[in-house]
């Protein structure tokens, strides 16, 4: 039986599928796995191409019709045959020490349930770009940001099949499982991401289209609101729609008002307050995050001088020199190499 089941959803996909499979098949020093190709009723030949690479360690799983990326995943994970199950998507590739790095990991680490790592992107021909993504190395901060982001890439995750099959992806979900899952299992469990580059994810065009960005953003405040009334705290709609703009001021070239600035002044606070009494994060993480969301806040609105005397003038700023360091600790490549390292 193999140790690791990569599991890669396919809809239509032909123009990439073979190059995410081949980096599969192509990974160095990997224990024993299989390549679980779970087709969601593709009309394209991406199961033809995939075929034609005739590799014994490819399975495939065929569904007559689409039922989205949760319920493809789910029968993934239902089908998986491995200890660990990697997940990559259709037009993702992984680089070539991806599934060794990650197994020596959580085999190190039996009471961790999952690990990720950073990912770099590529155009169309699978050039590698400049921009990377850098995601928190240790459960406590994953724990942290969850309110927020996923403090996983999904894409570069691995994780203990039993675990997966105890917490299944919420087809309800249209975008966002994902997103939901990792926050469900870090609530429960210990997580982390290695500070490599283990997957290159396809840059698309469509990725940044206004119907996309409502459709994420209704779906992600439903993932808010469960983990808001774990905290015990009263919320409505704009809140909701609030605490979304905070994770985007800056990928939406956002500049928020007066207005915004007191709502956001209060929703930070109130949670805070809500967190010290409930201890649903890890603290002083959150606290640090939180100063983090205000200090962006203050930034976007006014640059400069105006901007930090209102982000000094309240009491969340207490916690930013805490919140800079653990975000440089966690994200600069140096610097969190280095504290991998030294096991902090």
């Amino acid at each position: 039986m193999p140790e690791i089941s990569v599991l890669i959803p396919v809809y239509n996909r032909a123009a990439y599928i073979v190059a995410a499979v081949r980096s599969v098949l192509d990974q160095v020093d990997a224990p024993d796995f299989e390549v679980l190709i779970v087709d969601d009723g593709s009309t394209d030949d991406s199961l033809a191409r995939v075929a034609a690479l005739g590799d014994s360690r490819i399975r495939v799983l065929e569904a007559a019709t689409n039922g989205g990326i949760a319920s493809a995943r789910n029968r993934g994970i239902a089908a998986a045959r491995g200890r660990y199950v990697a997940f990559l998507d259709s037009d993702d590739v992984a680089r070539p020490h991806r599934l060794a790095a990650q197994f020596a990991f959580l085999e190190a680490r039996p009471d961790h349930a999952a690990v990720g790592a950073w990912i770099g992107w590529i155009d169309d021909d699978g050039k590698r770009l400049s921009r990377v993504k850098r995601k928190p190395r240790t459960y406590r901060m994953i724990a942290a940001e969850r309110l927020f982001r996923s403090g996983i890439e999904n894409s570069t995750a691995m994780a203990r099949c039993g675990i997966l099959r105890a917490y299944p992806h919420d087809e309800t979900l249209v975008v966002g499982s994902d997103y939901d899952l990792w926050a469900r299992v870090a609530r429960d469990h210990p997580v982390a991401s290695l500070p490599e580059l283990l997957v290159d994810r396809r840059a698309h065009d469509k990725q940044a289209t206004a119907e996309n960005v409502a459709r994420d953003r209704y779906f992600r405040c439903q993932i808010f609101a469960w983990q808001l009334d774990a905290l015990g705290i009263d919320y409505s709609a704009a809140d909701l729609n609030g605490h979304y703009r905070l994770r985007r001021l800056k990928k939406a070239g956002d500049r928020p008002d007066g207005a915004y600035l007191d709502w956001a002044a209060d929703w930070l606070a109130r949670l805070r307050a809500a967190n010290r009494t409930r201890r649903v994060y890890p603290e002083p993480e959150f606290s640090g995050l939180l100063a983090l969301f205000w200090a962006a806040a203050c930034w976007y609105a006014e640059p400069g001088a105006a901007g930090l005397a209102r982000l000094a003038g309240h009491p969340l700023a207490r916690a930013l020199p805490r919140g800079a360091l653990q975000g440089w600790l966690h994200r600069a490549p140096l610097a969190s190499r280095m504290a991998a390292r030294l096991g902090r």
